[in-house]
């Protein structure tokens, strides 16, 4: 068996690398646009802060390493043409044209960036990170230049402004929505958000888009409406990325709303051919629609699932619920499931409940606040959360994806045990004074 990947992202290596796990004898080739592969482009931003000293660093194999088990990664190489009849992929490099067959095709094409529709867009000193070598050409922008806007509030466009500002740059952080981090943090929490990166001295322009570029040759400011005009040495597109569907509509699959539309095996509509990464649509867990989940978590789950399929193994990619969790400096905030703002959008009426807690006993030293909220339905089974402290987020985010998963209600969890200890909880663990909170709005 002959197993064709296309995309050397996150969804691509981890499929080559997990069916190898199963399947030791079958030819496996990737093939990629990239130079680099088996990076994370989350580290990104803490290569340019200076946390992370290289970009080297954040490399966790090469081709070279594939090479000896014994799967083909074709690096720097552009996919032209797919024949789903035929069973063809053709791929052109520096010096040629290349048709090859496949048994079983895995595309693996990710996003491509979504560039706003804005004069000035194409000057020199505007720039978008999506790779390595994107990471590279900002970081020896950032050598001569004094200021930089960071258009797009999300988790990549936080982590990029953050990062700019500890190298010493007068940084401008925008987002055309009136909040930061909206998909996951509702406005009281990115609230919280906001104050911090302003207090690191982050300048956060809300609910105001960028009009216009403006620079000879070189970006030299950007324009707000008609009045505000900001300085920019640099400015960074993180406005998110769009699936990359070229080729899957050359294959015939099936497109939906976003992106490719796939099983819970990762098959597309087109017999033989597979999909994972940034270019498909997930199952929602609690509406049980289509929606993207364009994370790496996702990603590397689609691929365990795929390997399992292509190998003829029992598989199934269970449904989403997008949990994240970040750190910008000392601050940590993560969500999971759904803001507010989504339940009511999708005609859920949410009974909600803020709280103020610690990260630890009160009386033991170095003791953080915490702000949890907890999200439910009319029924108080748990549909959303979002935390933000100086530590131990994650964990606790994970703790309710699972709780949302298996369909607690606010009142299950909150005679579920908790472990304990004064340095890392309180003797109530936060999670349980969050649920028990929003109980009481239950008769």
């Amino acid at each position: 068996m002959k197993v064709v990947i296309v995309g050397g992202g996150a969804g691509g290596i981890s499929t080559a690398s997990n069916i190898r796990k199963i399947d030791k004898d079958c030819e496996i080739v990737v093939l990629t646009r990239d130079d680099k592969v088996a990076y994370s482009p989350c580290a990104i931003p803490y290569v340019l802060s200076g946390t992370i000293k290289s970009f080297d660093d954040i490399i966790m194999r090469t081709p070279e390493d594939y090479k000896e088990k014994n799967i083909d990664i074709v690096t720097e190489v552009e996919v032209t043409a797919v024949d789903s009849d035929k069973k063809t992929v053709t791929y052109e490099s520096k010096s040629k044209s290349k048709t090859i067959t496949y048994d079983k095709l895995v595309l693996a094409t990710g996003g491509k960036p979504f560039v706003p529709p804005m004069e000035g867009v194409d000057l020199d000193g505007v720039y978008q990170i999506r790779n390595i070598e994107d990471g590279k050409r900002v970081q020896k922008a950032m050598e001569n230049a004094k200021s930089a806007i960071i258009t797009g509030a999300g988790l990549i466009g936080i982590e990029i402004a953050y990062a700019l500002t500890k190298q010493g740059l007068n940084v401008t952080l925008s987002e055309m929505l009136p909040q930061i981090v909206p998909r996951s943090l509702d406005k009281d929490m990115s609230d919280i958000l906001v104050k911090y990166l302003e207090m690191e001295g982050i300048n956060v322009v809300l609910g105001k888009p960028i009009t216009k570029l403006i620079g000879d040759g070189k970006v030299e400011k950007a324009c707000f409406g008609d009045e505000d005009i900001i300085d920019a040495d640099m400015v960074i597109l993180a406005t998110g990325v769009r699936a990359e569907l070229e080729l899957a509509r050359m294959a015939g699959c099936e497109i939906g709303r976003w992106a490719i539309l796939v099983n819970d095996r990762m098959e597309t509509s087109v017999e033989d051919i597979y999909a994972v990464g940034d270019c498909v649509e997930s199952k929602d867990l609690i509406l049980g629609s289509n929606t993207i989940s364009q994370l790496g978590t996702t990603a590397v789950r689609e691929s365990k699932t795929l390997a399992r399929t292509i190998c003829n193994k029992k598989s199934k990619f269970n449904p989403v619920l997008n949990s994240m969790v970040s750190k910008v400096g000392k601050l940590e905030f993560g969500a999971v499931g759904y803001t507010t703002s989504f339940a009511q959008q999708n005609r859920i009426r949410p009974v909600v409940q803020k709280v103020e807690a610690l990260t630890r006993a009160r009386y033991y030293p170095n003791a953080k606040p915490m702000d949890i909220k907890v999200i439910c339905d009319g029924n108080g089974t748990i549909i959303g959360c979002q935390i933000i402290a100086e530590e131990r987020v994650a964990e606790r985010i994970d703790t309710m994806t699972l709780a949302i998963t298996e369909g607690l209600t606010c009142f299950d969890l909150s005679n579920m045990e908790f472990a304990y200890a004064p340095p890392v909880s309180m003797v109530t663990d936060p999670l349980i004074l969050a649920v028990e909170e929003v109980s009481k709005k239950f008769n």
